[in-house]
């Protein structure tokens, strides 16, 4: 159990490499900073003002040129609270009606990744109705970065740590659908990179792009890339020759056993967590955890006067080795906190750390939260704030839970 100082925005990959650069993916020598976004309340901000909704509907696919592009880039700032989907959902109210609308569809896919992982919890690593297409035929590197497509994806993730949807879905159709991997090993490569990597919304992507949670496999092909990104096309080594030139072939998955909590949830409000404040006691410090690190925090935004405490997870980390650019970024959003609280931050094991401190805590929906909150003395348990609070009916798909 180890008290760090306290982080500095400007020289945050420094503060990561010297005090846990070892946990990362490459080492303290290969800790960066991401070169498209900086992490904190400020940036996160910043961001949500500059976007403008119209032409998302038109525009959301493309991937290059970038100054073409429709997505929004306000991913890693939601993925870690520092904007929450309502306030996101707020900010575009009166833009073009079909751009809001597409929009907000995305935010709705959001908050059902949310949803469903809540309550399936790790089994969203396990296929949710079938088991995936699997490539037939191809030969050789399942990842060749002589095409110019997939070199761009692995220079978007190692620099930026971030990917249009588009780009997600041809990288998990080319490992799975084309290629024949593993999907579970290329959903967490991905999920090593990407700012907002979630266990939610990244496995549900891939599940959704691969056919085990749908049945209708994304086929990616160089029609894709052509009409997406042309300029990939034009200057790839392997133009004359594309190895995607026509759609994948692919043996279709069979059905599997859906998790049982899928189609009902017998306890919504487990998944769900309180709905209003819960208050046992006086907490004398704010947990924040990695889901929720904005101002907008309920525990941190109804206790004011308390100090602040983070706990970078040391046997977590150990396990995931995420990508340098990840834990920069949340070391950036801890700086940019510290300007206007006083914020402890640790590493170590939360439970240890945390052990007989009173708590104020915001429900977190990811199954590691319940784990380590119930080894601690939460005193003040505070409402996640959802788009949509979890009800008991079905998540076996999207489309059946928007519309309920």
């Amino acid at each position: 159990m180890t008290q760090l100082p306290d982080p500095d925005l400007d020289d945050a990959p420094a503060w990561v490499a010297e005090h846990f650069g070892a946990l990362t993916l490459d080492g303290p020598a290969g800790v960066r900073r991401s070169t498209r976004f900086t992490g904190g309340q400020a940036a996160a901000d910043a961001a949500l003002s500059a976007f403008s909704v119209r032409g998302y509907a038109a525009r959301r696919n493309q991937v290059l040129p970038e100054s073409a592009r429709g997505a929004s880039g306000l991913s890693p700032f939601i993925r870690h609270g520092l904007l929450t989907l309502p306030r996101v959902w707020d900010a575009v109210a009166g833009g073009p009606g079909r751009d809001v609308g597409k929009f907000r569809d995305e935010l709705l896919w959001q908050e059902y990744a949310r949803h469903l992982y809540a309550r399936v919890g790790r089994a969203i690593r396990r296929p949710l109705r079938r088991e995936p297409a699997v490539g037939e035929g191809w030969s050789g590197d399942p990842w060749p970065t002589e095409m110019a497509c997939l070199a761009e994806i692995d220079r978007s993730l190692t620099e930026e740590g971030w990917l249009v949807n588009q780009s997600r879905m041809w990288a998990a159709s080319q490992w799975t659908v084309r290629a024949g991997q593993r999907w579970q090993d290329g959903e967490r490569g991905m999920f090593r990179q990407l700012l907002d990597g979630s266990t939610a919304a990244n496995g549900l992507g891939w599940q959704w792009t691969i056919g085990a949670g749908t049945g209708k496999p994304y086929g990616f092909s160089r029609w894709q890339v052509e009409k997406r990104a042309p300029e990939l096309c034009r200057q790839c080594p392997l133009r004359q020759r594309c190895p995607i030139q026509s759609w994948p072939q692919s043996q279709p998955g069979t059905g599997v056993e859906p998790v049982a909590v899928l189609r009902h949830d017998p306890d919504p409000t487990r998944t769900a967590g309180p709905a209003e404040p819960r208050l046992t006691g006086s907490p004398e410090a704010v947990w924040l955890t990695a889901e929720s690190l904005g101002d907008d925090d309920p525990a941190l935004a109804a206790h004011p006067e308390l100090p602040v405490v983070f706990v970078f997870d040391a046997p977590l980390l150990a396990r995931l080795r995420l990508a340098g650019h990840r834990l920069v970024f949340l070391t950036e959003a801890l700086a940019d906190l510290g300007r206007r609280r006083a914020v402890e931050v640790h590493l170590g094991d939360p439970t240890q750390v945390l052990a007989g401190r009173r708590l104020a805590v915001t429900y977190a929906p990811v199954p590691g939260f319940a784990v380590r909150a119930g080894h601690l003395d939460v005193a003040a348990l505070h409402p996640w704030p959802w788009l949509r609070r979890p009800s008991g009916g079905s998540v076996a798909s999207f489309t059946a839970w928007v519309r309920r």
